[in-house]
């Protein structure tokens, strides 16, 4: 069964309420996934400030806003749990045009790490583990647009280096939820505090 509600992961108290709402139909819940995204970029951008909070509010502060609404739920039923943080190669690798957008991109998925870190100290006594996982660009519309086509095509100093090591451009949806997927089951049960790239190779590039 699923139970399908839209909350804004900057909103803490509506992030708990579709969480709640949640709970009250399924009874319980095991899996944690940070996932909410925004990429905005240079092209078009007339707010750098503006483009430097969003970014950082949906991308940090919406990470710490899941895993404080959804930690004290896991941790009183008793039986562990797995959460996994959605990081980027750009939590290792700083490849920003100066804009607000991009800036605060690459500071939030640096701070990804260590909120990881820091909550896999935390809750590990609890048995819940916390992951990162770490994809290449993926195919999805994040990057599969018109406006990042034309930041793309004016930004080639910034592209070059931004290459797999494998011959692929980009990896698929399903690569990053294989990787998670084993993150959160039996197998990966003594995996915690810990980022599984999925990065066709684009981090070990000499």
């Amino acid at each position: 069964r699923m139970v399908g509600l839209r909350a804004d992961v900057r909103d803490r108290a509506g992030l708990r309420a579709a969480f709640e709402e949640g709970i009250r139909t399924l009874g319980r819940f095991d899996i944690v996934l940070a996932n909410a995204g925004i990429l905005t970029s240079s092209v078009g951008e007339t707010d750098d400030e503006a483009a430097w909070c969003t970014t950082i509010d949906i991308l940090l502060t919406g990470v710490w806003n899941t895993i404080k609404v959804a930690a004290p739920t896991l941790i009183a039923q008793g039986d562990g749990g797995s959460i996994v943080l959605t990081g980027s190669t750009s939590s290792f690798v700083a490849l920003s045009d100066g804009s607000g957008g991009n800036d605060a991109y690459i500071a939030a998925k640096h701070g990804v790490l260590g909120i990881m870190r820091s909550y896999a100290n935390l809750l590990a006594p609890h048995r819940i583990r916390v992951n990162t996982v770490v994809p290449t660009g993926v195919a999805t519309p994040m990057i599969l647009n018109e406006q990042f086509g034309r930041w793309v095509a004016n930004h080639a100093e910034l592209v070059a280096p931004m290459r797999n090591l494998l011959p692929v451009e980009m990896i698929e949806p399903r690569d990053v939820s294989n990787a998670v997927l084993y993150l959160v089951t039996e197998e990966g049960r003594y995996v915690t505090g810990s980022t599984l790239t999925v990065d066709a190779g684009f981090l070990a590039r000499p």
